[in-house]
C-alpha cells in the first residue's frame, strides 16, 4: 500500500465535503423535475436564473456562469487590457495563471504578466503603488499557495482606493471567496464592491461537480459573453454543473463560518504535536497549509500507518521541501462527520 491507496480506503476525510463520486450529482438532482428544461447555448430559465441570483449576491451588474475559472479569468483580464489599450497585467508571483494555466495569457491573448510582490508572502500596498502602467492587477483570496493567507480588510480597501486613482482595473480571483467572509465579517457584496470584476468558483468550497461565475458591469460582462463562445465555452447544456453549482451553494454558503471554526481547532491540534507546523499558524479561512518534519518516504510512512489505523484520511500526498514535507487541508463537511472519540484517537496516534 501507498499513502495515496491508504487514503483513499479510509472512511472519512479530514478534507472537503466526502467522496467526491456520482452520487454527488445524483443528490444534487434527487429532487430536480425531470421536465425542468435545459439551458441551449448560454440562454434559458435555468443559466439565466443562477446568473441574476449570483449577481445579487455579489452586488454586481451582471454575471455569466462559465464552465472553468480558467476561462473566466483569463477572458477577464483580456476584456481590462484591450478596453485600457495596455497588455500589461499584474498579479501575484502563486496566481493560477502563473503556475497552472501554461502561459495562456501569453499565448492565446498575447498579454504581458507582471509579477508583483514575494512568492513567500502576500503582496502589500506599497508593492502596489510601485507598479509601473498596467491594464488590471488581479489578487486572490485566499491566497491558496501559501496556506490561505488573507490581507487585512483596510488594506484592499487601500489597494482598491489607488487602482481606481490611477485607472488600473482590479480584478478578484475569488475562487474560494465564500470561504473568506467568516474571518473578514462582510458579505461577498461587500468585498466585491472594492473590485471592478470577481470570479467564483462552484467546486471547491461549495463542493460542486464543475463551473464559474465571472461578474461585474454590464458592459463588460457583455463582451465576456462573446469571448465565453468564442472559447467554446456555451455547451448546448451546461445544466449538469449549474444545478449541482445551485444546489450546493444553497447548501452550504451558510456552514463556511463553522468550516472555519473547524479548520481553526484541526490547526492548534496539528500545531501541539512535535515536529508539526500549520500555515497560517491560526487559519483564516477553512484552509491551510500542514508541514511535518522529515523526508519524503518518512513523512508518507507515519501518515499512511495512522491513516490504516484509524480510518480517517489526513492526506493522500506530501510535497518535499528541505527537511520537511508539507500538504493541504480544506475543511468541508467532512470533518463534521467525525466524531470527538474518532478524532481524539487520530491525534492519539500522529503522537506515536
Amino acid at each position: 500500500m501507498n499513502l495515496r491507496t491508504s487514503y483513499q480506503q479510509t472512511s472519512h476525510q479530514l478534507s472537503g465535503h466526502g467522496r467526491r463520486n456520482v452520487g454527488v450529482l445524483q443528490q444534487a438532482f434527487a429532487d430536480v423535475d425531470p421536465n425542468q428544461a435545459s439551458d441551449h447555448y448560454g440562454t434559458g430559465e435555468a443559466i439565466e436564473r443562477f446568473e441574476q441570483k449570483l449577481a445579487q449576491e455579489l452586488g454586481t451588474e451582471d454575471a455569466i456562469f462559465f464552465p472553468s475559472g480558467t476561462m473566466a479569468q483569463q477572458i477577464a483580464l483580456r476584456i481590462w487590457a484591450d478596453e485600457t489599450g495596455n497588455r500589461n497585467v499584474a498579479y501575484h508571483p502563486l496566481c493560477h495563471l502563473e503556475i497552472h494555466e501554461q502561459d495562456g495569457l501569453k499565448e492565446l491573448h498575447h498579454l504581458e504578466p507582471m509579477l508583483i510582490g514575494d512568492d513567500k508572502r502576500l503582496m502589500t500596498i506599497d508593492e502596489v503603488k510601485a507598479l509601473p502602467d498596467v491594464a488590471c492587477l488581479l489578487i486572490e483570496l485566499p491566497q491558496r499557495e501559501l496556506g490561505g493567507y488573507l490581507p487585512p480588510f483596510t488594506e484592499l480597501e487601500a489597494i482598491s482606493h489607488h487602482c481606481r486613482e490611477r485607472g488600473i482595473r482590479l480584478h478578484l480571483d475569488g475562487a474560494r471567496l465564500f470561504e473568506t467572509l467568516p474571518y473578514y465579517e462582510k458579505t461577498a457584496a461587500d468585498v466585491c464592491a472594492l473590485f471592478d470584476s470577481v470570479y467564483v468558483s462552484f467546486y471547491k468550497g461549495i463542493g460542486g461537480i464543475a463551473g464559474a461565475i465571472l461578474a461585474g458591469p454590464k458592459p463588460f460582462c457583455t463582451e465576456a459573453r462573446v469571448w465565453k463562445r468564442r472559447y467554446g465555452g456555451d455547451l448546448i447544456g451546461l445544466y449538469p454543473y449549474i444545478i449541482p453549482a445551485d444546489y450546493y451553494y444553497e447548501l452550504r454558503k451558510d456552514r463556511m463560518g463553522t468550516y472555519y471554526e473547524q479548520a481553526k481547532e484541526l490547526a492548534r491540534r496539528f500545531n501541539a504535536l512535535d515536529g508539526v507546523w500549520t500555515t497560517p499558524d491560526v487559519p483564516v479561512t477553512s484552509m491551510f497549509h500542514l508541514h511535518m518534519n522529515g523526508s519524503t518516504e518518512a513523512v508518507s510512512s507515519w501518515i499512511e500507518r495512522v491513516q490504516t489505523e484509524t480510518g480517517i484520511g489526513i492526506t493522500g500526498y506530501v510535497v518535499p521541501h528541505n527537511g520537511y514535507c508539507s500538504t493541504e487541508i480544506s475543511v468541508g463537511d467532512g470533518v463534521g462527520e467525525i466524531d470527538e472519540s474518532q478524532l481524539a484517537r487520530l491525534f492519539e496516534q500522529l503522537e506515536r
